[in-house]
């Protein structure tokens, strides 16, 4: 082996450096992935074992909320999206209004969330009613933290506005998105 084969064993990260961004902030996501995978194969089984718990749970959500958060959050995606390109083409001021633009989106998602959150409990359900709402509000709840998390790296990322440090941003973004539009169907649809 030569040496530069050696120094490329070394220091590449193989199909990871070639995406988009940093390449640690794809070992991230492919590590949060697995945890909300985890998650909803907990609660496909756990919606296997108690169909009705898990029938009544899901009747008593608020489809049109989550519909519209869900409508909030891939708008958000399509701004960050607009924020990379527009990054790629050297427009500074123009990346800052996009990313500004999916972080208010972002806002706007956790706000319908503890509004959706304050009518369920309002109602007297919480963690602890039944295996559905402990799986719902724990699958939510990390999905929430994420959107916040999310929220805070677009927000450091925009202040430099660079090419590489926006990638690695809406990367994760990105993930969030994913994220939510696999769990709503799961969540809110599939009887």
């Amino acid at each position: 082996m030569s040496t530069a084969e050696c120094e490329q064993q070394e220091t590449g990260w193989g199909i990871l450096q070639d995406l988009p961004g940093d390449p640690m902030i794809w070992v991230l996501i492919f590590s949060e992935l697995v945890a909300f995978g985890l998650l909803l194969g907990a609660f496909s089984v756990a919606r296997a074992i108690h169909p009705a718990v898990f029938a009544a749970g899901q009747a008593a959500l608020d489809s049109h909320l989550s519909g519209l958060n869900t409508v909030v959050l891939v708008t958000s995606g399509w701004a960050a999206a607009r924020a990379t390109k527009a990054v790629r083409n050297g427009q500074r001021a123009t990346t800052r209004y996009w990313l500004l633009g999916a972080m208010a989106l972002g806002c706007l998602f956790i706000a319908i969330k503890l509004a959706e959150y304050a009518e369920e409990t309002g109602r007297g359900v919480g963690l602890e009613t039944n295996p559905f709402f402990t799986l719902y509000f724990l699958l939510t709840g990390f999905h929430l933290l994420h959107v916040g998390l999310g929220i805070i790296i677009l927000a450091v990322v925009c202040r430099r506005a660079g090419i590489s440090g926006v990638e690695t941003g809406t990367a994760f973004w990105h993930m969030v998105d994913l994220v939510w539009i696999v769990m709503f169907p799961i969540l809110y649809l599939v009887k």
